[in-house]
């Protein structure tokens, strides 16, 4: 949707978010989830995964539907996981203090973590953090496989001043091109943001636009491409 004043969550300015809370259904939650199944699939990843992990909230959800989308489909039966954001020291864990509920990790498990987008990433290192805190925990060894995402935003990295502060308007890295340089592991997305509103503008199909549905004029899709223009990944 595209409504005027929208941050993202590193304050950086956007005029558009992808909500996928809107998959809240079961026709659409397994809609969601066949969808990166198939992608799982055609792209080899199904056989190189052990567990498929879904950071908390939105990408537990998508966890949970691959999950369910891979053995209706494609008969595989894969565990999904999802983050705590407080460890749970009491019921069935108590004494270990987990920040995973369903506790599938073992040792030389291979995870595969799907979420909704990926914007600047931080929260892929979060949870790559979370990851390597449980495998040092339990004692024991983990791979993250690859990270799966529904709509790549393609963008770069917030810039910030010696201070820490946010410089607007400026372009810094690209945000999945470090993202793998640094860590080794692969990204996968379904789509593409320019790709999706591209899409959605050629199709005249309505989007909510200041709370109202309507189509993609070519004035907000001349500001949507100068939006990309400046914090646009190329």
């Amino acid at each position: 949707f595209f409504k005027k004043g929208l941050r993202l969550k590193d304050g950086r300015p956007t005029p558009y978010f992808v909500n996928m809370g809107m998959f809240k259904t079961g026709r659409l939650s397994l809609e969601i989830g066949s969808i990166f199944a198939a992608m799982m699939v055609e792209r080899g990843i199904s056989s190189e995964a052990d567990i498929i992990l879904g950071p908390s909230y939105k990408g537990s959800a998508i966890a949970q539907a691959a999950s369910i989308a891979l053995w209706k489909d494609y008969g595989l039966d894969i565990p999904f996981e999802y983050d705590r954001k407080e460890a749970k020291s009491h019921g069935e864990t108590s004494g270990g203090g987990s920040m995973f509920v369903n506790q599938t990790f073992f040792d030389g498990c291979r995870i595969f973590v799907v979420d909704d987008v990926a914007t600047s990433m931080a929260t892929k290192y979060e949870l790559l953090e979370k990851i390597e805190l449980e495998a040092s925990r339990k004692g024991i060894k983990t791979n993250v496989a690859g990270i799966g995402i529904a709509v790549d935003r393609e963008q770069t990295s917030a810039v910030y001043d010696r201070d820490g502060g946010l410089i607007e308007g400026v372009k810094g890295k690209n945000a999945i091109n470090e993202f793998v340089s640094r860590t080794g592991i692969r990204v996968h997305a379904v789509a593409g943001i320019r790709e999706v509103i591209g899409y959605l503008y050629k199709s005249s199909t309505p989007v909510l636009i200041e709370g109202k549905r309507a189509v993609i004029g070519d004035v907000l899709m001349a500001e949507f491409e100068e939006y990309l223009s400046i914090y646009g990944a190329v």
